[in-house]
C-alpha cells in the first residue's frame, strides 16, 4: 500500500510540471522544486530532532540526492519543454524493470525466473502502449528522459537500500538537506534569467512536485521499497504510465488511446505476476 500511494503521487509529477512551466522556467522550477521540499524536510527533521546520519551513509544519501532530488526532476522537466507529458510516460515504462536489475545488482537480491519473465512483459506492454501514444515519433527530449531513467533508477535503488537501517522519510530528508545549497544557488541564478508568470495552475504544479512528489512520494516510496524489497516495489511502477495518461487526460486536455483500458489489464496482470512471485521469494 505505501509503495502504491508512492506510485499515485509520482504519476501526478509529469502533469504537475507542465502546469509549473506556466509559471517558471525549467531551472527555476527544478531549483524551487528542490529548495520547498528541502525546507519542508528540514522542519520536519528538526521538529524531531533526528540526529545527524552515520557517516557511512552520507554517499548513499548523495546518490539518492543526485537521483532522485536533482537529476530526474531536472532532466525530465528539460524535456517536457519539446515533450507532451505522454510521451514523456516512456521513461517510466522503462524505469521498473531498470530499477529491478540495479536493485538486483546493487542489495544482493534474486527475483525468480517468473519474476523477471512478468517484469519484461509489464515493461514490453507500457513501452509499446506510449509509443503508440506518441504517434511512435521520436524528439529532441528523448536524450533527457534516457538520462532520468537511469539517474532515478540509481536513487530509487540506494534509497530502497537505506531505507532498511533508517525510516524512509529520513533517507529522503537528509537527501533533500544536502542538495540544499546547490538548490538555493540554482535558484538565485535562474530565477533572474529566467520569466516568472505567476498562475495558479503554475504555483498549484509547483507545490506538488515539492510537496507531494519530492517529499510525501518519496517518503511512502522509501517505506514501501524497505518492506517488499526494491524489486518488488518497482514493478508496481508498471501503472505509472497510464496513470500519467490518465490525469494528463483530465488536467491537460491530451488525447487518451482506446488502447489504454487494454494495455491497463495487461499490466494488472503482469504486476499480480511479480508480486506473485516476489511473495514466493520471500517466503
Amino acid at each position: 500500500m505505501l509503495a502504491g500511494l508512492g506510485v499515485v503521487a509520482f504519476s501526478l509529477t509529469f502533469p504537475a510540471t507542465a502546469w509549473g512551466l506556466e509559471s517558471f522556467g525549467p531551472w527555476s522550477l527544478v531549483a524551487l522544486r528542490s529548495v520547498l521540499a528541502a525546507v519542508v524536510a528540514g522542519g520536519v527533521l528538526l521538529a524531531a530532532r533526528v540526529p545527524l546520519p552515520a557517516r557511512r551513509h552520507w554517499a548513499g544519501l548523495a546518490v539518492v540526492g543526485g537521483g532522485v532530488v536533482v537529476g530526474f526532476p531536472l532532466l525530465t522537466t528539460l524535456a517536457l519543454q519539446t515533450s507532451t507529458t505522454s510521451h514523456a510516460a516512456v521513461v517510466v515504462g522503462l524505469l521498473p524493470l531498470t530499477t529491478a536489475v540495479l536493485g538486483s545488482l546493487r542489495t544482493g537480491e534474486r527475483p525468480s525466473r517468473v519474476f523477471w519473465i512478468a517484469a519484461l512483459a509489464g515493461a514490453a506492454v507500457v513501452i509499446a502502449f506510449t509509443v503508440q501514444q506518441s504517434g511512435g515519433a521520436l524528439t529532441s527530449g528523448d536524450l533527457y528522459l534516457f538520462g532520468a531513467l537511469l539517474v532515478c533508477a540509481a536513487g530509487y535503488t540506494e534509497g530502497g537500500r537505506l531505507a532498511r537501517v533508517m525510516p524512509g522519510w529520513q533517507v529522503i530528508g537528509w537527501a533533500l538537506v544536502l542538495c540544499l545549497p546547490l538548490a538555493a544557488a540554482g535558484s538565485l541564478v535562474a530565477l533572474p534569467l529566467e520569466p516568472v508568470h505567476l498562475t495558479a495552475h503554475g504555483v498549484v504544479g509547483l507545490v506538488w512536485v515539492a510537496a507531494g512528489s519530492t517529499f510525501l512520494g518519496l517518503y511512502v516510496w522509501y517505506q514501501g521499497m524497505a518492506a517488499i524489497g526494491v524489486a518488488r516495489a518497482s514493478q508496481l511502477q508498471l501503472a505509472q504510465p497510464l496513470l500519467t495518461l490518465v490525469w494528463s487526460f483530465l488536467l491537460l486536455g491530451e488525447e487518451l488511446s482506446a488502447a489504454a483500458p487494454v494495455a491497463a489489464v495487461a499490466v494488472l496482470v503482469c504486476i499480480a505476476a511479480t508480486q506473485r512471485a516476489g511473495r514466493r521469494a520471500a517466503r
